[in-house]
């Protein structure tokens, strides 16, 4: 009879982290990131925990992955450690195991409960380029549309589904850096998820317009929404102690 697995001890601690996938890193997928960032732990010398079973992996889950092709500066993911840290002194080391345009941005102690819980909406800025007169008026008919169907390949085949529902906040803006127009976009997290992509098709179907090239899409944020300010809430970021009676 084949022995059982030794079991390993629970993680001590756990870090909540955010890197960026930035210029050429962004067309890495999810698969070929978390094999990097498996192998980066490994090189920092990070206490990591391990799953039990014949084959222990690292206690690593990961939440919200832009898709392949796409920038962020706001993917997220949660490290189980087998002893307490300075999530800091584990930003850095991390940061450093990494190649440039993998960067990890922030290091938090979880306070407890699901990461992925917490990301509820993605800020997306989409760049155009050019100046397209009619860009303005499909944003405005997208937006006075009650409902935008689109067709998308998944998983589970060829599916249509709403997305204008996902869209909370929809700007047509100019580009501080760069020539041309940019779209920012809200969008609430749901199932299927809705996509920048989604929401260029979108304003195709609703208004008949489509970019002439290509458009840079770029994650600027996640996590939880205000409906009063707009703003998207730092998932980081931890909750105000309660005061001293």
């Amino acid at each position: 009879m084949r022995a059982q697995p030794e079991q390993q001890a629970p993680p001590v601690q756990r870090v909540r982290v955010r890197y960026a996938k930035r210029g050429r890193l962004r067309f890495t997928s999810h698969r070929d990131f978390s094999r990097a960032f498996e192998r980066a732990v490994v090189r920092a010398r990070v206490p990591m925990a391990y799953s039990s079973g014949f084959h222990p992996h690292p206690r690593i889950s990961y939440a919200g992955a832009a898709p392949t092709g796409s920038a962020s500066e706001a993917e997220y993911l949660e490290l189980g450690l087998a002893e307490e840290v300075d999530p800091e002194e584990v930003r850095a080391a991390l940061d450093a195991a990494l190649p440039d345009g993998l960067d990890v941005l922030e290091a938090a102690t979880s306070p407890g409960g699901s990461l992925a819980d917490l990301l509820e909406v993605s800020h997306w800025r989409l760049h155009v380029g050019g100046d397209d007169p009619e860009l303005a008026t499909a944003v405005e008919r997208f937006l006075a549309a009650e409902e935008v169907e689109v067709e998308r390949m998944t998983k589970k085949g060829l599916r249509t589904f709403d997305c204008r529902a996902a869209v909370l906040a929809l700007d047509l803006g100019r580009a501080e850096d760069q020539e041309g127009a940019v779209l920012d976009v809200v969008l609430r997290h749901g199932t299927p998820s809705v996509r920048p992509d989604d929401v260029l098709t979108g304003l195709r179907e609703a208004a008949g317009w489509s970019p002439a090239g290509g458009v840079l899409q770029q994650r600027l944020a996640q996590g939880a929404y205000d409906e009063a300010s707009g703003a998207v809430a730092d998932p980081l970021a931890l909750p105000p102690a309660a005061p001293s009676s």
